[in-house]
């Protein structure tokens, strides 16, 4: 969609699921660059059907804090640091669409919700994000120490189960199979003979077995 946001489409089984990934822009660039980043971010949300998944994994340069107070509706009770104004673009940007900070919402140890280390620094940037009628789906979301996206940052993943339902084929739809076990019986196998020389036009001459 831009430099900054990029969206892929899956279809699953039936379910379409749709992977967006961002990066917003650092802490020191001017305002006008982050609230375009955002609006672009809305622009592909907004365009996806509510009936179709959404998962956001990005990095939002930004810290959504500890505890969730007025923000339980979007947000667990468990993350690192405090917030800063880009970790409350965020928190807004989740409000307004319906979306939850997944992160937050499963209890790790500090090593396991850490996305940002450079020199003594230890951070969580790096938010995965879906809609909040799905957040039933997702069972785990974590850091994986030791591996590296880049040199600060650590993968952060999570697993989900798409609910899939089935259709049922039609009858229509199923393949009638061929009785041949019926050729066995004399009466039929006359009757089938009698069809088939009707059918090619008398023409060809059928054995009698």
């Amino acid at each position: 969609m831009s430099d900054r946001v990029m969206s892929l489409m899956l279809e699953i089984e039936g379910v379409m699921l749709n992977v967006v990934s961002g990066y917003a822009p650092q802490v020191g660039c001017e305002l006008e660059e982050k609230e375009r980043f955002w609006s672009e971010l809305d622009e592909v949300i907004e365009s996806i059907p509510t009936g179709e998944r959404v998962v956001i994994g990005a990095d939002f340069n930004g810290h959504v804090g500890e505890g969730n107070t007025g923000d339980e509706v979007v947000m667990g009770k468990f993350r690192v640091k405090e917030r800063n104004l880009e970790g409350q673009m965020v928190v807004d940007f989740a409000k307004r669409l319906d979306m939850a900070v997944v992160n937050t919402y499963f209890q790790k140890k500090e090593e396991h919700r850490v996305t940002y280390k450079s020199g003594g620094r230890s951070t969580q940037v790096d938010y995965i994000l879906c809609r909040r009628g799905n957040l039933k789906e997702i069972s785990d979301c974590k850091v994986v120490v030791g591996e590296s996206i880049a040199r600060q940052h650590r993968m952060v993943v999570c697993r989900m189960t798409l609910m899939v339902c089935k259709k049922k084929r039609s009858k229509i739809e199923i393949e009638k199979k061929t009785k041949w076990w019926k050729l066995k019986k004399e009466e039929c196998c006359d009757d089938f003979r009698q069809k088939l020389r009707q059918a090619l036009g008398g023409k060809v001459v059928l054995p009698d077995d």
